[in-house]
This record gives C-alpha cells, sequence and structure tokens, in this order.
C-alpha cells in the first residue's frame, strides 16, 4: 500500500486517467473527489461488499419457470 500525506486542495493522479483530490478535511473526516473515465466503476468499500452479498444471494435463488408460468396464465385469466 502507498502511504501519501496531501493537503486540501493537492491531488493524486493514478495511471493517467483518474484523479484523486483532497476537497475538504473536517476533524477525522476528509472529502474527495475523484475524476476518472466513465468506464471506471467507482464504489465505496462497504457497499461492494453488500452488493457482493446481495449477488450471492440472488444466484442461490431458484426459480420455477413452470410455477410461474402457471400463476401468469391464472393471473391472465383472471383479468379476462
Amino acid at each position: 500500500m502507498l502511504v501519501l500525506s496531501r493537503k486540501k486542495g493537492q491531488s493524486v493522479i493514478i495511471q493517467d486517467q483518474i484523479e484523486v483530490t483532497i476537497l475538504e478535511i473536517d476533524g477525522e473526516t476528509i472529502k474527495l473527489g475523484i475524476s476518472a473515465p466513465r468506464e471506471v466503476q467507482i464504489v465505496r468499500k462497504e457497499l461492494l461488499a453488500s452488493i457482493k452479498e446481495t449477488n450471492r444471494d440472488a444466484a442461490g435463488l431458484q426459480l420455477d419457470v413452470r410455477s410461474l408460468s402457471d400463476k401468469i396464465k391464472k393471473m391472465k385469466n383472471f383479468s379476462e
């Protein structure tokens, strides 16, 4: 891990494409500005863990296509 000291208004450049700028420092909280190409996904680490867990849960669900098809047919028959 590279550790750098930066002051308000200073930046770090990553691979000539991503610029991270210190916008504000308030006690132990730092506000960062990140400029990157649109195709670069930027996600807070704690959200990434939540997204991965949700995806794992969704992948574990089994879809019963026949049962779903029957329910849709019943709904169509009911509305006619």
